[in-house]
């Protein structure tokens, strides 16, 4: 793999590629445009396969739009993300990209295998000095791009970044893409005590819709969060859904509780949005971060995942009627969820977890299967990876908030704090087995942990001074023993390493041992005593 610097050569062939290109530009549409650049590719260059990938910057991902040489291997529409495979990265470092031998390669899209491709060269495309696509040919013997090769293509890709704009072309679908970059940043702004990124991907051509997500710090401090979903699509959509997210956010500064400003938009969207639907959350965090305020308007619950336990789960909170529909029986719930240090809180649209033919039951599982409390980006590609390479069928509106800092660790509880000496082991040693029984321990490891702590109870004795302290404590879900004594050295600590098994002749039991398989321990040893800390895996 090289990576390709800069190019500085030219010759004849360069101008005449200009004059041609510049020559069709002016006559032809977007897709007669993209064909034509990959005709002269393939004549200038002799390539055997070429393939257009524009960017959708809110998705972050590239999108096959035409291609030459793959016949049935090329699928319009094909996502990839930016960071992935051999077009993500020339999109990433935005220079361009060589392959002298696909071997080395580890994407397997057909996009970049197909036609039996040995060699490649990609090169990024710019437009308005933004990064605007990605143009890549390939090879099916072996060869060695040259510099002059790379500054051919990269005179291809300047002439294709007018497609980009081309796309644009209507006063329809200008108006809604202005109104789509608007309400949707493509960064979102850093709130203290926590990290949040954001996906936006549209289920059709005009390129925007209903969908949207917002997050807000009021003065109070308290930070806003919001994803909806107005019905329909196209610059109609998402006209209403500009008027919803000003109005509710206008709303939330009057507002303490999220069901008394989802109420407020429901009365909006009956008098002055009538014939529209809505779906909303709106969340409110505290400015401690340690609690989730939630009111649904019929929108899927969002996923909370702990940092302690990995595991997705939708929360708990009640889904009231959507915008539009009139107002619920009970009136507009709000329910409160904690947020601990390191955990992750995904918010989305329907997009994301609905299919053809399929129960949406089954793309909730997948949801909350795919998160973990990872960065918020990181998870919000994995997420929008979900959503699979074919063209969605709704809009997809995707947020990801995890709160900054370490899991809290609740403060350990003591269960035993008991000296021993020789006559009080056994007694002793029974006590931890009852304590352990009644933690839930399985049988087996009760067994492990409870040898563990008696051989190092007779170590203490036997180099120790005779005696020693025990403490059992209860963290979290596991089981901690300290036993302390007052010996300046102990001798297990020479057997540590997993590599090394010991004989029993070598401490007197394989008590030890059996701990250093089942449990981490950790020995302090110095002139004052040794201290042995056993921590079960709980």
């Amino acid at each position: 793999m090289r990576v390709i610097e800069g190019a500085t050569d030219s010759d004849e062939r360069l101008r005449g590629l200009e004059a041609v290109t510049d020559a069709a530009l002016s006559r032809l549409g977007v897709d007669e445009l993209l064909t034509e650049l990959l005709d002269r590719v393939f004549e200038l260059l002799q390539v055997d396969t070429a393939v257009f990938l524009l960017l959708d910057p809110h998705a972050r991902q590239l999108v096959a739009t035409a291609a030459k040489g793959l016949d049935q291997e090329f699928r319009p529409g094909v996502r990839v993300p930016v960071g992935r495979g051999f077009a993500g990265r020339i999109a990433r470092d935005r220079r361009p990209l060589i392959v002298d031998d696909i071997a080395e390669e580890s994407d397997t899209s057909a996009l970049v295998r197909g036609g039996g491709v040995r060699s490649l060269l990609g090169v990024p495309i710019f437009g308005g000095g933004q990064l605007a696509g990605v143009l890549h040919v390939g090879s099916v013997r072996p060869r060695a791009f040259s510099v002059t090769e790379v500054r051919l293509l990269e005179m291809v890709a300047d002439r294709a970044s007018v497609a980009t704009h081309t796309r644009a072309g209507s006063v329809d679908r200008d108006t809604a893409l202005a109104l789509q970059r608007s309400l949707l940043p493509t960064a979102l702004a850093e709130v203290p005590g926590v990290e949040m990124a954001a996906r936006y991907l549209p289920g059709h051509d005009s390129g925007v819709g209903g969908d949207w997500y917002d997050v807000f710090t009021l003065p109070s401090g308290w930070l806003g969060v919001v994803v909806g979903d107005v019905s329909g699509h196209g610059l109609a959509a998402a006209v209403v859904m500009g008027r919803l997210r000003s109005a509710l956010r206008a709303y939330a500064l009057i507002c303490s509780d999220p069901a008394d400003a989802l109420t407020l938009l429901d009365a909006k969207v009956h008098h002055f949005e009538t014939g529209n639907l809505a779906t909303v959350l709106y969340a409110m965090i505290p400015p401690s971060r340690d609690s989730i305020h939630i009111s649904l308007a019929g929108h899927p619950p969002p996923v909370l995942v702990d940092a302690d336990d990995h595991v997705g789960l939708l929360t708990a909170a009640p889904t009231d009627v959507p915008l539009g529909m009139g107002h619920p029986a009970t009136g507009r719930r709000t329910t409160v969820v904690d947020f601990p240090p390191g955990a992750l809180l995904v918010c989305y649209t329907d997009g994301l977890v609905e299919r053809r033919r399929e129960s949406i039951d089954v793309g909730l599982d997948r949801l909350c299967a795919t998160v973990w409390p990872g960065e918020p980006d990181e998870v919000c590609t994995a997420l929008m990876l979900v959503v699979g390479e074919e063209r969605p069928t709704d809009d997809t509106a995707l947020l990801a908030i995890r709160r900054s800092g370490p899991p809290a660790r609740p403060e350990p509880r003591v269960l035993l704090d008991e000296p021993f000496d020789r006559a009080g082991v056994a007694a002793l040693r029974r006590r931890v087995a009852d304590e352990a029984s009644r933690h839930g321990m399985p049988d087996d490891a009760a067994d492990d942990f409870v040898a563990a702590v008696n051989e190092v109870m007779t170590n203490a004795i036997r180099h120790g001074g005779g005696a020693g302290t025990l403490r059992l404590l209860a963290e979290g879900p596991g089981l901690v023993s300290e036993i302390r004594d007052r010996g300046a050295g102990f001798p297990a600590a020479t057997f540590l390493s997993r590599q090394e098994r010991p004989t029993p002749s070598s401490t007197g039991g394989m008590g030890l041992w059996i701990a250093q398989q089942t449990s981490r321990m950790h020995i302090e040893s110095g002139p004052t005593g040794t201290l042995v800390r056993i921590t079960t895996a709980g």
